[in-house]
């Protein structure tokens, strides 16, 4: 990931910035990312699982199409309402996503074979992580066009 355009693109990104769809606020969706990025690198465990038919059609459609990133899918295994926010404020969670984008590129850097577990796709690559981020921030960041 291009930490120099993730970094200006949540510059512009306030505490008060309103959402053009969901109920995340500004803060909420970098710590969601955050969390998607620790995924991906393995800094956050979850329990090893073969995705069935329907996920794997999933993963390819998303992840080796132009399918843009659907809005108002859930994210699996967490609550239908907000999370609790871990960070003091929406500055210390960027600094934080910031950080976490770095360890994901080290990962990748020193085990360039290093597959990790995507919660409804299964293991995925560094090259698969990479088209899933792409559209994910993309699509968090567009939440609050920036």
């Amino acid at each position: 990931m291009n930490i120099q355009t993730i970094q200006s693109r949540i510059e512009k990104l306030q505490a008060d910035s309103p959402a053009l769809f969901g109920i995340m606020t500004a803060q909420h969706m970098i710590e969601h990312l955050i969390l998607t990025v620790k995924l991906s690198y393995g800094r956050i465990k979850i329990p090893d699982f073969e995705p069935n038919e329907k996920q794997l059609a999933q993963k390819q459609a998303l992840l080796f199409s132009d399918m843009e990133f659907p809005k108002g899918v859930k994210a699996l295994g967490l609550p239908e309402s907000l999370m609790e926010l871990k960070y003091a404020n929406l500055e210390e969670a960027k600094a934080e996503l910031l950080k976490s984008l770095n360890a994901y590129n080290a990962a990748f850097q020193e085990n360039s074979e290093l597959k990790t577990l995507h919660p409804r796709f299964g293991k995925l690559s560094h090259e698969e992580w990479e088209r899933f981020h792409t559209k994910h921030f993309d699509h968090h960041l567009g939440q609050f066009e920036v």
